[in-house]
């Protein structure tokens, strides 16, 4: 790609802006294909756009007669960058890439950027595990999926282990079994662990997972309904009724799944609904004719944007780092079809359908989706405006100068002073941000085991110094309106003086702290320099402040939680020089454990297979030094 040079206007006391920028632009511009920027006086990016014809393209911004909102735009236009490509559809995939990377305030922007779950059955065992899987496909394996959340995939899995009786352990655990444990008990496993399934049984059983996944569940639904029906007449009827259970596993799991489409393979249906300047973009997945979940987004829009421009810009940030099915069906068409089909099957090498139904079965996926994404944005909308009239209310109970759009509230977590984090979570005008909560694994080697005010200090010194670096102008949406702390007077002492030290003196802060009897709704608030005060036990302002720190204290303690069980399960072998996977196997069959290991003599080291004299006296010392 190339960047053709373009100066900028020249300085003055106030920068020019608007038309007459533009304007000087379309001097340096050619026809070229490529991706443009618009930035306001403070270099701010403001809109990113595509064009087939960058000069043409730009000069339509070069005279009056849009919309308001771009009208907008242009007033505060004061510098623009190109990047030319060699096509149109380089030029739509860069341009989506940018506005997810750069946010620009007048492009749709998808916030919600999660990756899905799959199902994946392993190939790396003799008898194959079955797991839910995130993340990159690394793993040696039959991946299937991708399902809509974390429950989607429990579900299934839940039902496919009842139906195939496929294990859920780790592979150590596996290997660690003397006995069945309590998956095989309750008759959601073979028992391969301990031999009571042969190694072409348990094979079977990975097949017909399989085939059920990929969508031939019908066929595998006869089989077992003959396979029961001979055990029946043969009178093997324990065999019978356990048979009789994985059909009823397999029907459960189809019932769940509710719309399962019979001419539709693989597809992902995408409905849209806008209202009142606000959209929801509803996804159903459809993978081998079933239906794997659906999910909600809520792309940011404004009032004047199309459903052509909305779902064009959803498509291509969505599937930006996401695997693109065979076929998308659409609620609304979008403006550039064929490019985006040709860059979405450049992408999975392969070619992308896209469709907007007009009659039969993928039209009635359409509108169950459409009909979903209204329904998800009227409830949206309530809650909106509840949490709208709760943070008025909590702006007039603490006397702030209005209602706060950005809330952090802190809370700490440890035991005796061990594995000790702190917690952050936000809370802003469409409720709980998610994607902003943080994690602070206490460092302060001079910390006394249990200070929490000491530990409250360093959470907060650190944020604040990130803050100062990260965003010292304020103008990033990074800056709290309210901290919210969860304890009394000595908490928000230690904290007012952090925020002291930093030159922080405007946040407004407020301690929550237990009050008589520890009990909910005896809730006292301090703050720096006043009395503490309750508000009413059936104030909705103190329901909503209770839940905001309910929900620190659950991220605290499960931050908490997985820290201690991390160092649980480390084991000092990993440290010592020279020992990796294959010696500390070797070392830990010897002699059963660590503990065992730390204890040896030098000669019973020597012994183990693999483990050299001069490895013997670094695993010795290093325990001696200990």
């Amino acid at each position: 790609m190339d960047e053709p040079s373009a100066e900028s206007p020249g300085p003055a006391e106030v920068p020019r802006t608007g038309y007459g920028v533009i304007q000087d632009y379309l001097r340096t511009l050619d026809s070229s294909p490529g991706v443009y920027r618009m930035l306001d006086s403070e270099s701010r990016v403001l809109y990113v756009g595509k064009a087939r014809n960058l000069r043409a393209r730009v000069s339509n911004y070069s005279r009056p007669g849009h919309s308001p909102r771009i009208e907008k735009m242009i007033s505060l236009t004061a510098t623009m960058m190109f990047l030319t490509t060699r096509t149109e559809t380089e030029a739509l995939l860069l341009e989506q890439n940018l506005i997810k990377q750069l946010k620009p305030k007048y492009n749709v922007l998808l916030r919600d950027d999660k990756s899905f779950p799959n199902i994946l059955v392993g190939k790396t065992h003799d008898y194959p595990q079955i797991k839910k899987h995130r993340g990159a496909r690394k793993e040696k394996g039959s991946y299937f999926g991708p399902f809509a959340s974390a429950g989607a995939v429990n579900r299934t899995l839940n039902q496919l282990q009842k139906a195939f009786l496929l294990r859920n352990c780790s592979d150590s655990m596996f290997e660690a079994r003397s006995r069945p444990c309590l998956q095989y008990q309750i008759k959601r496993c073979s028992g391969p662990c301990v031999g009571l399934i042969s190694r072409e049984e348990y094979a079977e059983s990975v097949r017909d997972a399989e085939r059920f996944l990929s969508g031939r569940s019908t066929k595998i639904q006869e089989e077992l309904g003959e396979q029961m029906m001979a055990a029946s007449e043969a009178m093997e009827f324990e065999r019978a009724a356990a048979l009789r259970d994985r059909i009823k596993a397999l029907t459960q799991v189809q019932s769940a799944q509710g719309i399962n489409p019979r001419g539709v393979a693989e597809a992902d249906v995408i409905g849209l609904h806008m209202e009142a300047g606000q959209a929801c973009v509803q996804v159903f997945f459809i993978r081998a004719n079933q239906n794997w979940g659906n999910q909600d987004f809520y792309p940011r829009v404004s009032a004047d944007m199309s459903p052509a421009e909305v779902m064009e810009a959803f498509i291509g940030q969505f599937y930006d780092n996401k695997d693109v099915p065979r076929q998308l069906i659409l609620s609304d068409d979008i403006e550039n079809t064929d490019l985006m089909s040709e860059a979405l099957g450049n992408k999975a090498d392969r070619k992308v359908e896209i469709v907007v139904p007009q009659r039969g079965e993928k039209t009635e996926l359409v509108s169950s989706a459409v009909r979903n994404a209204r329904e998800s944005l009227a409830r949206r909308m309530a809650e909106s405006a509840t949490q709208a009239k709760l943070l008025r209310g909590l702006a007039e109970a603490f006397g702030l100068e209005g209602p706060p759009q950005r809330i952090e509230v802190y809370d700490n977590s440890h035991i005796q002073g061990t594995n000790a984090v702190g917690g952050m979570i936000v809370m802003g005008p469409e409720g709980l941000m998610k994607n902003a909560y943080r994690k602070f694994n206490i460092k302060g080697d001079e910390l006394v085991p249990g200070d929490d005010f000491g530990m409250m200090k360093e959470v907060l010194n650190r944020r604040f110094s990130r803050l100062l670096k990260e965003d010292p102008d304020r103008d990033k949406g990074m800056w709290p309106d309210l901290l919210l702390i969860d304890g009394g007077a000595g908490q928000v002492s230690a904290v007012a003086e952090i925020m002291q030290e930093h030159g922080v003196m405007d946040i407004p802060m407020i301690g929550v702290a237990k009050g008589v009897d520890r009990d909910h709704g005896k809730e006292e608030f301090h703050r720096p320099g006043e009395n503490a005060f309750a508000l009413q036990r059936n104030d909705p302002v103190l329901y909503f402040i209770q839940r905001m720190r309910d929900e620190a204290h659950r991220f605290a303690i499960g931050t908490h939680r997985a820290k201690r069980a991390k160092s649980m399960a480390a084991n000092p072998l990993d440290e010592i020089p020279g020992v990796g996977a294959r010696r500390k196997k070797a070392l830990l069959t010897h002699f059963g454990s660590a503990k065992a290991v730390s204890r040896a003599n030098l000669s019973d080291l020597k012994a183990v297979e693999g483990v050299s004299g001069a490895l013997a006296e670094t695993i010795y010392n290093y325990f001696q030094d200990r």
